[in-house]
């Protein structure tokens, strides 16, 4: 990959992380210029499709086209390929040639009825908690020779970097979105609280304590009673709240 080229592709992916709030978009985008990548490098159309692993569960996630997608589904189904070697390995993993690979012979047989000739598995670091690859599919043998496959790893090398950093933004705004839940659910509970010593005239402690009691004999979440009684609340007499039920 030349120096411009590899310029080109990390403003590519920066902006793409830039202009998408969704991971899943983010790693689309990723395998349609991963796709691009290798097409130009061929001149033959290449499929791409990244296979990520989080949490020892290994998955299809993303695609240049559904075909990429079909085609890398076929690989998770009878769990053999270059691109779950490559996972395994950390390192490229080629199937030069359909008809004459021996190493996954399920595979090479489904690939070949699916049109697909040469496959090709590059892996991406991601850092400790994740692991992807990216799985190039050729219309025909000989198309991933030295010089395509180097320039494939230095794609992968600059989307994984970007990937690393979508996942991180992906992860601050999941905690972000946790804490502001914690703190919605905080929120109501205490509300809930002040009802029942409003009610109960007692204090905050056995106020929560009722409300804890009221929370496992109706077989609800805490939040979920605290909510109900919030929801009922108008002041009525008809609407005073017994705890003891």
């Amino acid at each position: 990959m030349t120096s411009i080229g590899h310029a080109e592709h990390i403003r590519s992916l920066h902006e793409l992380v830039a202009g998408n709030a969704d991971l899943k978009a983010i790693l689309n985008g990723v395998t349609v210029f991963a796709s691009d990548a290798m097409s130009q490098a061929t001149r033959e159309t290449i499929d791409c499709a990244l296979t990520l692993r989080r949490r020892k569960r290994t998955a299809t996630i993303a695609g240049s086209s559904e075909r990429a997608v079909h085609l890398d589904h076929i690989e998770q189904t009878l769990r053999q390929g270059p691109c779950l070697e490559a996972l395994d390995a950390g390192r490229p993993v080629l199937l030069a040639d359909v008809a004459t690979d021996t190493n996954w012979p399920q595979y090479s047989s489904a690939l070949a009825a699916e049109g697909c000739h040469s496959a090709l598995g590059v892996p991406m670091d991601l850092g400790e908690t994740s692991e992807a690859v990216l799985n190039f599919f050729a219309p025909r043998a000989g198309l991933f020779t030295e010089s395509v496959i180097k320039e494939a790893t230095a794609f992968a090398q600059v989307a994984g970097s970007t990937l690393r950093l979508a996942i991180r933004i992906e992860a601050v705004e999941q905690l972000n979105a946790d804490l502001k839940s914690a703190m919605a659910t905080r929120t109501v509970i205490d509300r809930a609280c002040g009802v029942i010593m409003s009610q109960s005239h007692c204090g905050p402690e056995e106020a929560f304590d009722l409300l804890s009691k009221a929370s496992s004999h109706r077989n609800q979440k805490l939040h979920a009673v605290a909510a109900d009684i919030i929801a009922r609340l108008s002041g009525s007499a008809e609407n005073q709240l017994h705890f003891e039920d």
